[in-house]
């Protein structure tokens, strides 16, 4: 008689010598983050005598291609810009070779546009070099770039570009340069493999990246230096640039303005927005809570309006209690026609509730109709809610000659010429404060911009060194105002090419 195991029971025993494990899913391992790596590129790099219209990169590994336009770039640049295609582990460049010119050497930079397919990380830091010639141009151009109105780098959208000294100070608003270079996180820039030509340089903060200069109406800045400007070796001294916001042409911004409403209007939909439009107030007080400091005594209580008002300011009134008595402050009312905003101000004092009324026929629109009238109870902040600065400045800077600014954030909440070495700042608010010295020429009173085709450089800023985080409370001294030390270039550790 034969005898057999059943299987279920077979499954079990061999399960239990092995020792059944779960079963999950794999963790995948390490995440990739090695970039892809060149393993040949045709025609080879550095060709002399050559005209290149098509370079085909090998890769290791699957790649993907993006943002070509703001990350590669040709030098010099070409009126018809290179197509860069990416396929598998390959990445193909077309160039129209009819438009190279003779003798001169082409540098293509890929910034981050290739990268690996699954993990993005970027093949970046390489140049593809040729020349039309039998040597390659080996010349460079460096320097620094600061935004003028601060004296500190500001490398958003900010690039360097060299024009033809041949042509005049208007081509850098008609077409595209002939080299240019992004700027450095540190406010550097470098050229390389130039040729020994004269250029004119310029500094640009290019807003929609078109590599021109569109004018302030287009958030556009520029820089220039007066002279023109001749490549040399590693020994030339850096060039720096400043760059600014030229005043907007305010009468062809109102034309143009004018014609854009013009254009916009339709009967039916002005109707439907003045329906819409009810004519309202809102004032800049925290009435929610008398026990809480809340009001700036450094500033006025703005009344906004939603149209502009007709106003009776005999119905507005302020007043303040104090050893039983109702006190009425002297005012001082001023109203902003363009922001459609009454200010009201008073030698405010601290934490103290103040009532203001706005008695009916405070406000009418044109037909007459009276604003709904409102009364505010809010108490003002007191010394401790504040900070304070004294700030001891050098004696060579103790000269009308020399405008001191202060910087909570991005407000200006100081500005005056500097006529003593000691200025104490009170009742400062909780911020980060910066400083700058204006080199005031034209003794103005206040910084002044440039102008590029005039050829007008801005005033130079001097910033101080370091900030100050001000906390309630405090009191902070500065008695070691030194400039700020220019930015170290990132250093570059690919040597240059020799001619």
């Amino acid at each position: 008689m034969s005898s057999r195991i059943p299987r279920y029971l077979l499954l079990a025993i061999i399960c239990i010598s092995a020792g059944c494990a779960n079963i999950t899913t794999p963790t995948g391992g390490k995440k990739d983050t090695i970039p892809p790596k060149l393993v040949s590129v045709d025609p080879l790099d550095s060709q002399l005598n050559t005209k290149v219209s098509r370079i085909e990169m090998h890769f290791d590994e699957y790649i993907t291609v993006s943002d070509v336009a703001k990350e590669v770039e040709l030098s010099p640049i070409l009126t018809i810009q290179p197509v860069v295609l990416g396929k598998n582990k390959t990445v193909i460049v077309k160039i129209v070779d009819s438009l190279l010119e003779p003798n001169t050497t082409y540098r293509l930079s890929f910034g981050k546009a290739i990268k690996d397919l699954h993990e993005g990380n970027p093949f970046h830091k390489y140049t593809y070099t040729f020349s039309t010639g039998p040597y390659f141009d080996s010349l460079q151009l460096h320097g620094n770039v600061i935004n003028a109105a601060t004296g500190l780098p500001d490398t958003g959208n900010v690039i360097v570009e060299l024009y033809s000294a041949s042509e005049t100070d208007s081509a850098v608003v008609q077409r595209k340069p002939k080299y240019i270079t992004k700027v450095d996180a540190s406010g550097g820039f470098i050229f390389k493999g130039l040729p020994k030509r004269n250029f004119r340089i310029y500094a640009l903060k290019d807003a929609n990246n078109n590599l021109i200069y569109d004018g302030p109406s287009a958030g556009d800045m520029i820089g220039f230096i007066d002279s023109t400007v001749v490549p040399s070796d590693t020994s030339q001294a850096p060039i720096n640039l400043a760059f600014f916001m030229e005043k907007l042409d305010t009468a062809s911004q109102k034309n143009l303005d004018s014609t854009s409403k013009s254009k916009s209007l339709n009967p039916r939909a002005k109707t439907k927005s003045a329906a819409k439009d009810a004519y309202t107030y809102s004032v800049n007080l925290d009435t929610t809570n008398l026990e809480k400091r809340t009001f700036d005594i450094t500033g006025p209580v703005n009344i906004s309006f939603s149209k502009l008002p007709l106003l009776n300011k005999d119905k507005i009134t302020l007043t303040y209690d104090t050893a039983g008595q109702t006190i009425s402050p002297a005012l001082t009312m001023t109203f902003d026609s363009l922001k459609k905003r009454l200010q009201i101000n008073t030698e405010w004092l601290e934490n103290t509730v103040y009532k203001l009324r706005l008695v009916k026929g405070f406000a009418k629109d044109t037909a007459g109709t009276d604003l709904m009238p409102s009364r505010y109870f809010f108490r003002t902040k007191d010394d401790d809610d504040y900070g304070k600065i004294t700030l001891y400045l050098p004696a060579k800077y103790s000269n009308p000659l020399y405008v001191l600014r202060v910087m909570a954030d991005d407000d200006s909440v100081y500005q005056q010429p500097v006529t003593d070495t000691m200025i104490i700042l009170t009742h400062l608010k909780v911020a980060r404060y910066t400083f700058r010295i204006i080199v005031d020429k034209n003794r103005n009173g206040k910084w002044d911009t440039g102008d590029l085709l005039a050829k007008q450089q801005p005033e130079k800023v001097i910033p101080y060194k370091d900030h100050i985080d001000v906390r309630a409370g405090f009191e902070y001294t500065i008695d070691d105002f030194e400039p700020k030390p220019p930015p170290k270039p990132e250093k570059d550790k690919k040597k240059p090419k020799q001619k």
